[in-house]
């Protein structure tokens, strides 16, 4: 591949990053499409310990492969972000599920206005495609985020999207499964990012391919790392609710204490006593913990806007190097 071989013809160097694992049925085809649709970019297959002949039909059908020996979709990006260089990634499942002749349309809107990340949202009439349970549990947690860190998406579970190299080298990359999506969502919302959001098709599987993605498994996983960011990134809500329900209790269980001591002068529920008030003092705790923890995740929140801050806007990079007759090959 020569030091040209991955630029377009605006002088944006692509690479689109296909995550696999067993989908030798469906990644010849979506390969074939995506070279189609962006002739210019680099292609690579990071496989995931497939059982089948994934690896060899990539291979064949002429995409850089490359292997992530820890299982799971989360480090899978880890390694890609990290390893690839380029000016816009496009991350991509290889189940031929989603629409990759809007390929070059993403990356050119995302050039055109500058953006950090471009989602492609799921529009689809094929209840196969888009499952009940799926279709239910992606606008709960979507919900659910977008309620907790900004309202800008309506399909937080998407994996097709179109990311800038400030975003992609500014990305901490925590998590090891199907809960990426939900960091990369929250990463982008957290940093109040210039993103953007398009309608694209989503088809059902091809023929014999099966989705590693287990509805419920899945959804508690994603549901539990939701409550994790809370805890990490808005700690004072975190704390606060916790604070909130631990007064509530004590103030419950105390009450009737109180008004038959104030009648009586005497304490004959000792235990409950003791209860409310350890309740009481818990709450106070908690809310001290959420009030500290809150500068600590403001700082944290400071130190990655700096780190992101550091590298160029997608549109300035680009124009940058190309003007600067800058090499672009790809790692």
């Amino acid at each position: 591949m020569g030091p040209d071989s991955n630029r377009t013809a605006s002088g944006c160097r692509v690479a689109v990053l296909i995550p696999c694992y067993n989908e030798a049925i469906a990644i010849g085809r979506v390969i074939d499409d995506l070279r189609t649709a962006l002739p210019d970019a680099a292609i690579y297959v990071y496989d995931n310990n497939s059982q089948d002949a994934t690896i060899d039909v990539a291979r064949a059908a002429g995409a850089i492969v490359r292997t992530e020996r820890l299982q799971g979709k989360g480090h899978v990006v880890r390694r890609m972000f990290a390893d690839i260089d380029a000016d816009f990634y496009v991350l991509i499942d290889g189940d031929a599920t989603y629409e990759a002749a809007v390929a070059p349309v993403l990356v050119q809107r995302a050039q055109a206005d500058g953006l950090d990340m471009l989602n492609a949202a799921r529009v689809s009439d094929q209840s196969a495609a888009y499952r009940r349970g799926h279709r239910l549990g992606n606008r709960v947690l979507t919900g659910l985020v977008t309620l907790l860190f900004g309202r800008r998406l309506t399909d937080m579970l998407s994996g097709y999207r179109v990311f800038s190299r400030r975003y992609v080298k500014s990305f901490p990359a925590m998590s090891s499964g199907f809960e990426i999506e939900t960091e990369l969502t929250v990463h982008a919302l957290q940093l109040h990012m210039p993103i953007d959001e398009v309608p694209t098709r989503y088809v059902e599987r091809m023929p014999g391919s099966v989705s590693a993605l287990h509805t419920y498994r899945d959804g508690i996983r994603i549901l539990y790392f939701i409550v994790r960011l809370v805890k990490q990134e808005r700690p004072l809500l975190f704390f606060g609710v916790s604070a909130l329900v631990l007064i509530a209790v004590g103030i419950g269980l105390g009450a009737p204490v109180v008004a038959e001591y104030l009648e009586t002068h005497l304490v004959p529920r000792l235990p409950t006593a003791v209860l409310a008030m350890g309740l009481v003092i818990l709450a106070a705790l908690s809310m001290v913990c959420g009030l500290i923890l809150d500068t600590v995740a403001l700082a944290r929140v400071e130190a990655r806007r700096l780190a992101y801050l550091t590298l160029p806007a997608p549109a300035e990079g680009v124009q940058a190097k190309h003007s600067a007759g800058v090499p672009s090959g790809v790692l």
